[in-house]
């Protein structure tokens, strides 16, 4: 599922690229590459606590693997800002949501 976010991430930064040039593309790259850090940081965690049989540390296991994929996520975000200036936006925003779309996807098909 990392693949299919890949290519979203591509296809919104090649779309932003024709309608609005360069710096779109970019920032459309880092909007997915963001969410592609956080998916993979958080399958990296449930991976790490599968083994377990009880319901109760599964769960337990995907809710922390989610909350790290959110704040590197977060972390990310508050770099591109502060360090890209010639962001652009809509394009960031686009690109995280396309790659979002499929973060969900990319835990349920962890295959363990």
């Amino acid at each position: 599922m990392l693949k299919i976010q890949l290519i979203a991430t591509i296809v919104v930064a090649a779309i932003a690229f024709v309608v609005a040039g360069l710096n779109a593309a970019i920032s459309g790259v880092l909007g997915g590459a963001s969410v592609l850090l956080g998916a993979t940081a958080a399958a990296a965690i449930a991976r790490r606590g599968a083994s377990h049989v009880d319901a109760t540390a599964i769960l337990l296991n995907l809710l922390k693997a989610e909350a790290v994929k959110i704040l590197v996520i977060i972390i990310m975000l508050i770099v591109i800002f502060k360090v890209y200036e010639q962001l652009v936006p809509f394009a960031l925003i686009a690109g995280l949501a396309a790659a979002a779309l499929f973060s969900g996807a990319a835990l349920s098909k962890l295959k363990v």
